[in-house]
């Protein structure tokens, strides 16, 4: 698969161990989220949430990500990795007691959700120290060794749906056992990483200071994140939404500070705009899929296609070296092939009719958004090494930040949005009897009277079932549909994005990773001076 190897490309003997270390954290991430995706319908039905409030609750997954990976990425080369690691154990720990204290509708949506938060936070910490770890460690091919650390999301979610699958369809088990099983690789990593020395980042090594490291972020880089930080705020802290603006404004004015007023790199903000887009549409959309493939056609079925899907990206991520090196795309090249494919693919699985038809479409799916999330640190780590592990982090940060605040609730209010609209539309009295007391709502969009969810378990179970249900099941159906239409269009406009960036690259003589001659030589927003 690849003309390296990691033997002769390792910064330090232990090299191989980190990785895979690296890679069983990430693992047991994935297996975490592949069981949690699969209990939605239980969560549902025990409790009656609405698919905006199950969204809410994924999203809590990924928005605890963001603060784990970026506290962890601007102090990791200060207190060590060391200590990260430990940190995020406990969290992994503690956050599986606050899941399971979930007991009754009156505390399960705020049990659930920040015993999410909490596991995120988990996840974040340790991708603080795996990504630049990992980008340190093989200096010269980032793109192939990231794919390897970043193939134990799929291989995660592979383990996580298959034994939830088994537990859950098969056997019953209840789903406070289904989601402990994360604790399996969480023991692992923490075994592997015990008394491992781990280099820091190129820039730490060079003695670029905090100030240094973050100028090419800048203020234009902090507004995307702030932007994030203060929605956050408003949605999931229930702040008021000044104060939220001020937490926002308070996070640009200490990076001017620390910065002494650089703008930033105009290339690394688009490339957090656009990885923005990437939380929102690969993971935004993994936290649905499983449960909308499995609505239009049976719930064994989506359970097996994101599985294969699954497997499929597990597999790919292993061949990003062969694909550079012999189909000659560059990082850059390979996202915009990614971002054609993904929005196909979503296009033809939302109108899927038989299993034959879902396995090609969510194939061609599947290999769009394979390469996406580590090609683009890779780009960042190339291409900003100055920042260390800070650029690569805050990324990441807010990839995690877009799926859980606009990708997974903004995918469970279009569900809601479009069945709502279609039933009403078909049978207006059926609407008015099922339809949720409290109203979804996110962003700036409309709120809408959302089907209940124990009411739609109830019309999906019934056998026989009444016309009524008949016509709340179809709406259902057609809410998944429009969605995933709706939901094409993010990587249509990351294809258009990506065909700037590789102009851009062309412009200036092709795409080459930058490597760090004097931390302090380069100007501010501009990467630093090529060896």
């Amino acid at each position: 698969m690849s003309n390296y190897n990691a033997s002769n490309e390792a910064v330090v003997p232990n090299a191989k161990r980190l990785l895979w270390a690296g890679f069983m954290a990430i693992l047991a991430a994935g297996t975490g989220f592949a069981v949690r995706g699969g209990i939605f319908d239980n969560w549902g039905k025990e409790f009656g949430f609405t698919a905006t409030q199950l969204g809410a609750i994924g999203g809590a997954g990924f928005t605890g990500f963001c603060f784990g990976i970026i506290i962890g990425g601007v102090i990791c080369d200060k207190i060590g990795y060391a200590k990260l690691v430990i940190a995020a154990f406990a969290c992994h720990v503690i956050s599986a007691f606050v899941t399971f204290g979930a007991t009754s509708p009156d505390n399960a949506y705020t049990m659930l959700l920040w015993g999410m938060f909490i596991f995120a936070f988990a996840n974040g910490t340790l991708e603080a120290v795996a990504n630049p770890l990992v980008a340190t460690l093989f200096p010269n091919n980032r793109l192939h060794y990231l794919n390897i650390l970043h193939a134990s999301w799929p291989a995660g979610m592979v383990i996580g749906a298959v034994v939830g699958w088994y537990l859950d369809d098969r056997m019953q088990v209840p789903w406070k056992w289904q989601l402990a099983i994360y604790l399996i690789p969480t023991i692992a990593y923490g075994l592997m990483f015990l008394g491992q020395h781990m280099p820091k980042s190129e820039a730490s090594q060079k003695g670029a200071k905090l100030g240094e490291m973050f100028k090419d972020v800048g203020i234009l880089g902090a507004l995307v994140i702030a932007y994030l930080v203060s929605l956050f705020c408003a949605t999931n802290l229930g702040m008021p939404q000044w104060s939220a603006y001020l937490v926002a404004g308070v996070l640009l004015v200490t990076v001017a500070v620390i910065t002494k007023g650089s703008i930033g790199s105009l290339l690394l903000f688009v490339l957090f705009i656009t990885h923005a887009l990437v939380g929102a549409v690969e993971l935004g959309t993994d936290g649905w899929i499983q449960n909308i493939t499995g609505n239009l056609l049976t719930s064994e079925q989506g359970k097996f296609l994101f599985i294969w899907t699954s497997a499929l990206m597990f597999t790919l991520r292993f061949c990003a070296n062969w694909i550079e090196k012999n189909l000659k795309l560059s990082p850059v090249g390979l996202l915009l092939v990614c971002s054609i494919l993904a929005m196909v693919g979503l296009r033809l699985v939302s109108s899927i009719e038989s299993f034959a038809m879902a396995v090609v479409a969510l194939t061609i799916y599947a290999m769009g958004k394979t390469f996406f999330w580590p090609s683009m640190l890779a780009v960042a780590s190339d291409r900003f090494p100055r920042t260390g592990a800070i650029a690569i982090s805050i990324m990441g940060g807010i990839g995690m930040l877009s799926a859980g605040l606009i990708g997974g609730p903004g995918l469970g209010y279009s569900k809601d949005r479009y069945a709502a609209d279609t039933l009403r539309a078909a049978n207006p009295a059926v609407y008015e009897s099922v339809k949720a007391e409290n109203p979804s709502k996110f962003l700036f969009f409309s709120p809408v009277q959302a089907i209940d969810g124990k009411k739609l378990a109830e019309a999906k179970e019934a056998k026989p079932q009444t016309e009524g249900q008949k016509a709340i099941v179809a709406a259902d159906r057609t809410g998944d549909r429009k969605t995933l239409i709706a939901d094409s269009w993010v990587p249509t406009i990351m294809a258009v994005i990506y065909l700037g960036i590789l102009i851009y690259f062309r412009s200036i003589g092709g795409y080459k990773p930058v490597h760090i001659v004097d931390p302090n030589v380069a100007a501010p927003g501009v990467p630093a001076k090529a060896t």
